[in-house]
């Protein structure tokens, strides 16, 4: 491995990509890895894919760095970061505090709040209560991610069945007053906020489903827009408070926020994605390449970001 003052020459690295993982984003996740082993192999390093089942997983012997798209559950939440830790291993993105945060709906909303990010109004429901705020309201499982446990709700029918639904992830949701507008998501990489995308779902909203057409042929799927149509005024805005959400929770090698954009022109931060989708159609690559960096190029920046927090 030798660096110079451009870039990291990955050239006969040895490098262990961890993929899939035990969570309900597994099959997203093991398409990202695909793509990620090619990038690195492309650039001359000495790639293993690891399909990550449980902590239980072996890494080649002299893996010099564990890049980790393992999105969600296991991957996204502490888990393998901590143990990557206790093995002396270097990874990609975030450390155990950095990914316990962003992987915690609940906290990340606290801290939003606590750091002056806008953020819509929520409140926390526990063991089978009902919602105090007003329809229509959106409910979210706190734990997952890629738009699993999310659902928007309308009318009192749909309230009892979303709540039967959610309460099945775990004892406690979180609830948000739902606001219209436009469904927007920007990347950052290190310092840099990379082009802002609109997402336009074809039906419904951008859920699971329309999110991953190459695991739903049936979905309706959506439209991305990047960069998205706005004013240079409102794209700074939105550009600044994906950063603000970043550095809110103290997030250093890179992120993706997912931000709600009303007809008056304000922001309001969704959530924070810390190991967002390398897919073909995930949003950090595309906006990346928007701004002429490759998805090779891309890696590599992750890759030198992380090696030099450790």
């Amino acid at each position: 491995m030798k660096t110079n003052s451009m870039s990291l020459d990955l050239t006969n690295m040895k490098i262990a990509v961890l993929m899939g993982g035990p969570g309900s984003e597994r099959k997203v996740s093991l398409k990202s890895g695909e793509g990620v082993v090619s990038a690195l192999r492309l650039m001359g390093a000495d790639v293993t894919a690891v399909d990550v089942a449980d902590e239980n997983f072996a890494l080649p012997e002299g893996t010099q760095l564990a890049f980790n798209v393992i999105h969600g559950t296991f991957g996204e939440d502490g888990q393998v970061q901590r143990i990557l830790d206790a093995r002396g291993v270097p990874y990609t993105g975030e450390g155990v505090r950095g990914s316990e945060l962003a992987i915690d709906k609940i906290a990340t909303k606290q801290r939003l709040v606590e750091r002056g990010v806008p953020t819509a109004k929520f409140e926390i429901i526990r063991n089978g209560a009902r919602p105090s705020l007003p329809l229509p309201l959106v409910i979210k499982a706190p734990k997952e991610g890629s738009s699993v446990g999310v659902y928007i709700v309308k009318d009192e029918a749909e309230l009892e069945k979303s709540l039967a639904v959610a309460w099945k992830f775990g004892s406690e949701l979180l609830v948000e007053q739902f606001i219209a507008g436009r469904e927007l998501t920007v990347g950052v990489v290190g310092d840099l906020a990379l082009p802002v995308i609109e997402i336009v779902a074809k039906k419904d909203f951008y859920n699971f489903e329309n999110k991953y057409p190459f695991l739903n042929p049936n979905a309706a799927g959506a439209d991305h827009f990047c960069p998205a149509p706005l004013s240079p005024e409102i794209t700074a805005l939105v550009q600044r408070t994906g950063i603000a959400a970043h550095r809110a929770l103290d997030l250093e090698i890179y992120s993706r926020m997912d931000i709600l954009l009303t007809d008056a022109g304000e922001p309001f931060v969704l959530e924070v994605n810390t190991i967002p989708g390398m897919t073909p159609s995930s949003l950090l690559p595309e906006a990346a390449a928007a701004v002429g960096i490759s998805y090779a190029e891309l890696c590599r920046r992750i890759i030198e970001l992380s090696l030099a927090r450790f």
